[in-house]
């Protein structure tokens, strides 16, 4: 093994992984009782004995920011103390750094957001409700995320960059200034043009935060866990720059019909279709690169990004969909648009940020690891996700129909009743399937992740594909 490969290895902060790996798990479970909570008060409104802090409304806030930043942040910072000193072959910036971040990230950040929300402090926004407080240490958290992980990119040069990498710049810096477009503009600017850059925010969340580091997931553990190269490393970079340039421009469709100018409204929905096309040539890689692998991959890690893959193709042609002025005309404010955000959010986004963790996870000799318990994870929330997905956009096709016919609208909500009993069923299958994944990182033998990575794909070094993505790489020096 190479000495660059030995460095590496020993430079990767696995307290860190582990830290933000449980943070992730335990604030995921915070999230989902909040989205529970608000889904139960759909049948039942007066569940919450009319406490404020119970209103469907703050619950309903604290449910998606704790997705995206509880859940989802703590999962990607995890992947990126483990990928970065791979990718790079040098360490963070700091240690100490990485302390400092953590706690700013989890207990100044996610857990007071939450409370001032409960206590009714909040922004009116989509995707953005934590108050303007709150929003000035996320900006600084995205500072510090930026200086803790894009110098080990630069200080090699950019010129042979893994496509990984591209993802983790372009998602750490694009969104350090979109952010503050989102979340303070609207607050400054009145009217239709606020809203404007308001629902440029609620795409940029996902297009320029969530999409970006999915993918960057997905492109490092496909080649990692399979032994085998990606399949066009062109049809990678174009879908790189295609995704950041389109997607900043895509957020309008949801104004479609609106007072902002028609010709932002066209050119949104423009956007979205194109946005479709390249979503189609990224899969297809991506799926191409899987091939051999079977469609359920033996590798828990990869199972899980794969499936990620082929709900990326979904929602997003589904959102291409969905923003041609016909179909928008019809189910928008419907429950259809619950069942993509939550196909988009706990599907495409969950499983691969669930395979980072346990890619990572698995290659932390001291961690405990169940093989079993990761198993029934996948199902359990594959079978949640599924039968919450259909039940809601059958749920919006009925709602559209009804509110089209000019129908009293409460002659709708009596006609989803069922639907929303369904959608809260199944989500206790997603609650089972989190408690297994969480199962699966603190139950079974210490190293057994290890142990079912050297039964799989072996621990030997892969050079024809990258040094720095070889197991034994990965884990050299973990003990230490």
């Amino acid at each position: 093994m190479s000495s660059q490969s030995k460095s590496a290895g020993s430079s990767v902060n696995q307290q860190l992984v582990y830290a933000h790996g449980l943070a992730a798990v335990v604030m995921l479970f915070v999230s989902i009782t909040f989205g529970i909570i608000a889904s139960t008060e759909l049948l039942w409104p007066d569940l919450g004995g009319g406490s404020p802090w119970l209103s469907w409304g703050r619950l309903r806030y604290d449910h998606t920011q704790g997705i995206l930043f509880g859940w989802l942040g703590n999962a990607f910072l995890a992947f990126l103390y483990h990928a970065v000193p791979v990718l790079t072959g040098r360490s963070v910036t700091s240690a100490r750094l990485g302390q400092w971040l953590f706690g700013l990230w989890n207990f100044v950040i996610v857990v007071p957001g939450w409370m001032l929300v409960l206590a009714g402090f909040s922004q009116p926004l989509e995707w953005a409700e934590f108050p303007l407080v709150i929003d000035a240490f996320v900006v600084l958290a995205l500072l510090l995320m930026a200086v803790q992980f894009l110098p080990p990119f630069f200080a090699r040069g950019i010129e042979d960059l893994y496509v990984s990498s591209w993802y983790i710049i372009g998602g750490l810096i694009f969104t350090l200034f979109a952010y503050p477009m989102g979340n303070f503009v609207p607050e400054l600017v009145p009217g239709a043009r606020g809203a404007a850059f308001s629902g440029l925010w609620i795409h940029d969340a996902v297009g320029l935060f969530v999409t970006p580091l999915a993918l960057a997931i997905i492109y490092f553990v496909i080649p990692a866990a399979s032994r085998r190269p990606i399949y066009s490393h062109f049809l990678s970079m174009l879908g790189f720059w295609l995704l950041f340039f389109l997607y900043p421009l895509n957020g309008t469709h949801h104004y479609v019909f609106s007072v902002i100018p028609m010709s932002a409204q066209i050119g949104a929905i423009t956007a979205s279709a194109l946005l479709g096309v390249d979503v189609i040539l990224v899969v297809a890689n991506l799926l191409l690169s899987l091939r051999g692998s079977g469609w359920f991959p033996r590798d828990l890690p990869l199972r899980f990004v794969s499936t990620a893959t082929v709900f990326y193709l979904l929602v997003s042609i589904q959102g291409s969909v969905q923003a041609q002025m016909s179909v928008n005309q019809a189910v928008h404010f419907s429950d259809w648009v619950i069942g993509h955000s939550h196909l988009a959010m706990l599907g495409f986004a969950t499983f691969a940020a669930a395979g980072g963790i346990g890619h990572a996870w698995q290659r932390i000799p001291w961690a405990r690891y169940n093989h079993r318990a990761m198993d029934w994870s996948y199902w359990l929330l594959f079978a949640g996700l599924a039968a919450m997905f259909i039940n809601l956009t059958i749920a919006g096709v009925v709602e559209a129909r009804l509110w089209q016919s000019n129908a009293p609208w409460l002659d709708s909500v009596r006609a989803v009743r069922p639907f929303w009993i369904g959608r809260t069923h199944s989500s206790l299958l997603i609650v089972a399937g989190f408690i297994a994944f969480f199962m699966g990182l603190t139950t079974g033998p210490k190293g057994a992740g290890l142990a079912a990575v050297e039964e799989t794909v072996g621990l030997d070094a892969i050079d024809e594909i990258s040094p720095r993505l070889s197991a034994s790489h990965e884990v050299h020096g973990a003990a230490s």
